[in-house]
C-alpha cells in the first residue's frame, strides 16, 4: 500500500486530505510541520509527501530542502495558500527544490489525486 506523509499547519486541512486519502487506498500519516515530518519519515519512510509551505516551527521551503538532502528520491508535493509575496513565489521556490508537482489552496479534489497519480508513476 502507498504511504502517504500529509504535513500542514492546520489540523482541519490535515483530516480533510488524511481522509481523502485513504477513502482513495493510500496509507496517510500526517504531521504538523517539517519537524514532525522529518522524525516521521525517518521512523517509517513515505512513498510520497505532500506538505504545505507556510508553517510555523520548520516551514517547508526548510523542509523540502532537508528532505531532499536525506532522502534524495523521495517524491514531494508542494501546496500553499500565500504568505507574503503569494503562493506563486514560495510555489517556484519548491519546484527549484526538487518538489515533483505544486499547488495553490484551496486544492480541487480532482487535480490533487490526478497529481498524486502522476507523481508516483
Amino acid at each position: 500500500m502507498t504511504r502517504i506523509l500529509v504535513v500542514d499547519d492546520d489540523s482541519q486541512i490535515r483530516e480533510m486530505l488524511r481522509q481523502m486519502l485513504q477513502n482513495e487506498g493510500y496509507d496517510v500519516v500526517d504531521a504538523a510541520d517539517g519537524k514532525e515530518a522529518l522524525k516521521l519519515q525517518r521512523e517509517s519512510p513515505a512513498d510520497l509527501i505532500i506538505t504545505d509551505l507556510i508553517m510555523p516551527e520548520k516551514e517547508g521551503i526548510e523542509t523540502i530542502r532537508d528532505l531532499k538532502k536525506e532522502f534524495p528520491d523521495i517524491r514531494i508535493i508542494a501546496m500553499s495558500g500565500g504568505g507574503v509575496v503569494g503562493p506563486e513565489a514560495y510555489l517556484k521556490i519548491a519546484r527549484s527544490l526538487g518538489a515533483k508537482k505544486t499547488f495553490v489552496k484551496p486544492i480541487e479534489r480532482k487535480k490533487l489525486l490526478a497529481g498524486i497519480r502522476e507523481v508516483l508513476e
